[in-house]
């Protein structure tokens, strides 16, 4: 299965791409998409929307898992990362691929073991379970190949769990 994994921004989207066959993964690309905050939202908007579907074409793609958005200390930061996450689902569902959101504690977890793993031990066991030798970067990059991780994950134990259809 090809596994898009996306780490949603509005100034930078991590974007990361593996195949999981087999309980095995092979990490295929990954990268980040940037916008500039001078152009108009929308204008970034379908900026990362064309970029992320260029990406899942390129990968023939099959299932996208992305971080869901969580509210810390700033909401105002937060709507724009909503959008963000609402056109990206829109133009994947419309190629037909199906999303699925984790929280950030749920990825902790499925790629660590712990959900109150720092962002390091998250980037350093995403280094270990991909077999590459350093730490993807930039970190959003680190943060979607999580993501495909976590995907991975909690799919498996659906199957095991005969919960998949």
């Amino acid at each position: 299965m090809i596994i898009l994994g996306i780490d949603p921004g509005l100034a930078q989207t991590g974007w990361g791409v593996v195949e999981h066959l087999n309980g095995r993964f092979r990490p295929v690309s990954f990268g980040v998409i940037r916008t500039d905050s001078k152009d108009e939202l929308q204008d970034r908007i379908r900026t990362l929307t064309d970029d992320v579907a260029s990406v899942a074409s390129k990968y023939r793609v099959e299932v996208c898992s992305m971080e869901d958005i969580y509210f810390a200390k700033n909401i105002s930061s937060a709507v724009p990362v909503a959008k963000v996450i609402g056109a990206v689902t829109y133009k994947l569902m419309c190629m037909g691929i199906p999303v699925h959101y984790f929280s950030p504690l749920q990825i902790k977890t499925a790629v660590t073991g712990t959900g109150t793993a720092d962002k390091h031990q998250v980037q350093e066991l995403v280094r270990i379970q991909l077999k590459l030798e350093r730490i993807p970067r930039p970190d959003h990059a680190a943060d979607a190949l999580a993501d495909c991780i976590c995907f991975a994950s909690y799919n498996s134990t659906k199957e095991r769990m005969g919960l998949l259809r």
